[in-house]
């Protein structure tokens, strides 16, 4: 799925607002006349973004999969869209499946601000020096305890290691992109490293300052929290591509996966 956040309370289900996987399950039951709820691989949070957030559901219905995502992009709102569906094996869960996912932050680094990107990109007048950034970044790769970069912990969070599997930081005209990828990250990890490295860009944290965060593994020593309207969950990778027949044994309640 493919979906603007900055009018959605995040993705979850939240009673009396307005989310991501409200809008799905309303147009799911108006498609299929079923009441099902969605499970997502990522539970992106207010005013985040997504071109690549991955959900399944089950479902009775025999519509095939290039009609579910004509159907249900009729009836979802233009900010939201599914961009391909896919049959699942019976019994898949979308968020333990998962092998990795990839997250972009987007930085406007200008001295104006842009009304255009103002819900796409965070606004940073002051010139960022990338080059310090992305070697904080190089710090972050591997297996770590990322718990100071946990705003807050799960219920049931059992463990805070984490395993990135790529950071870096690169500018584009005005631009500054930084892209990480990890098996899986804690709550706002990707916001409060984004936080942490301007930091860094704006000479207030020194390199030494960003491992001593990193080793301290105390929840809510990193970030500020950057906004979350430069945040894209980008791609969510399983162990196979879900255009080849995973589907397994013919079964009358089928799962679907939509992403």
């Amino acid at each position: 799925m493919e979906y603007d956040g900055t009018r959605y309370y995040g993705f979850q289900l939240q009673a009396g607002v307005p989310t991501i996987q409200g809008k799905l399950e309303e147009a799911l039951w108006r498609l299929t006349g079923e009441r099902t709820r969605v499970a997502s691989a990522s539970r992106t949070d207010t005013g985040v973004h997504a071109l690549g957030q991955v959900v399944s559901f089950r479902t009775a219905s025999a519509l095939p999969p290039e009609t579910f995502v004509r159907g249900l992009n009729h009836y979802l709102p233009g900010d939201i869209a599914v961009k391909a569906a896919y049959r699942a094996e019976d019994g898949f869960d979308v968020r333990r499946r998962a092998t990795s996912r990839e997250y972009v932050y987007y930085i406007l680094n200008s001295p104006t601000r842009s009304p255009v990107k103002r819900h796409r990109a965070h606004l940073v007048t002051g010139l960022l020096n990338i080059e310090a950034m992305d070697q904080a970044c190089r710090m972050l790769i591997g297996e770590h305890d990322f718990a100071s970069f946990a705003s807050e912990l799960d219920a049931g969070e059992q463990s805070t290691v984490r395993t990135v599997h790529h950071a870096g930081v690169e500018r584009k005209g005005q631009m500054v992109i930084l892209s990480l990828i990890a098996d899986s990250f804690l709550r706002h990890q990707v916001r409060n490293t984004a936080g942490s490295l301007l930091r860094v860009g704006m000479e207030r944290l020194t390199l030494g300052d960003f491992r001593n965060i990193i080793e301290a593994k105390r929840p809510g020593l990193a970030g500020p929290r950057a906004p979350a309207c430069g945040l894209y969950l980008v791609r969510v990778n399983y162990p196979y591509p879900f255009d080849k027949d995973i589907s397994g044994d013919a079964d009358e309640n089928l799962c679907y996966q939509a992403g």
